[in-house]
């Protein structure tokens, strides 16, 4: 990818993971165009649309690695990058005008700089943006000095930890997690796997109380989170969260009859 004439101190290089993205990968990778300096794009060895191809076409530095958890994919992506500041996005977000134009002042700005900045989302289901319903301040760690940034989890729910300070940003990332509900369907059983199994090798068992989290979570994400004012994407989101929590223990339940069959 070019230079670009606005670059910040020292350059900025994106870096995304993905596997058969070729539907969402070309708007990320659009999104980044007057910001990155260079964009990394680590395949899954098993993907196989044409991903790799489309980021190639748009200027990106692609390799491919064989997926083994979260964590370690996009630290080994991150490790690919060459740049002092590191923004790492996944396909199905865009980097908006507002928050592009912000990392450049603030990174271009006179002065010490934190070790990295938190960035507001705005997630999008169902055609609406979701500002309830525990959704409306959601806030990640995705731009950092690239020798201060690492990642720490595992399986599911990675995230960033920098040497140094944080300071936050306003601008927008845009986050558009599933396309409809059969998008959505068709991630639960893999997500709600992933959590289960996590949560099974942290010593985590089923406990009967755990049915309770349906009914209890629908009903905090809709009155008391106030997910209601966000009509009936806010609903459906907060019924397909419920039952998501729910399920992840269901299959909690079902490794641990499996341990006992062993």
């Amino acid at each position: 990818m070019a230079r670009s004439p606005d670059s910040v101190p020292g350059g900025l290089s994106a870096f995304i993971i993905a596997r058969d993205e070729e539907r969402d990968l070309p708007g990320a990778l659009a999104s980044l165009g007057g910001l990155a300096d260079e964009v990394v794009v680590l395949l899954a060895e098993d993907s196989k649309d044409l991903t790799g191809d489309l980021a190639r076409q748009a200027g990106a530095r692609v390799a491919v690695r064989k997926f083994d958890d979260y964590a370690r994919h996009k630290g080994a992506a991150l490790a690919m990058a060459t740049r002092e500041w590191a923004l790492s996005i996944d396909a199905d977000e865009r980097v908006t005008p507002e928050l592009r134009d912000e990392i450049l002042r603030v990174l271009k700005s006179s002065g010490p700089l934190p070790a990295g900045f938190g960035i507001p989302f705005a997630v999008h289901f169902m055609g609406r943006r979701l500002r309830f319903g525990g959704l409306g301040k959601e806030r990640h760690l995705r731009l950092f000095r690239r020798t201060l940034g690492r990642f720490t989890g595992g399986a599911l729910h990675e995230g960033i930890v920098v040497d140094g300070p944080v300071a936050r940003l306003s601008g927008l990332m845009e986050h558009y997690p599933y396309h409809d509900l059969s998008d959505y369907l068709g991630k639960l059983d893999r997500y709600t796997t992933l959590a289960a199994r996590k949560r099974f090798e942290a010593g985590q068992r089923f406990r009967f109380w755990h049915h309770l989290i349906l009914p209890v979570e629908f009903l905090v994400r809709v009155v008391v989170r106030l997910g209601i004012l966000d009509g009936g994407p806010g609903l459906v989101w907060a019924g397909l969260a419920a039952f998501h929590s729910w399920l992840k223990y269901v299959k909690l339940g079902g490794l641990e009859r499996e341990e006992r069959r062993t």
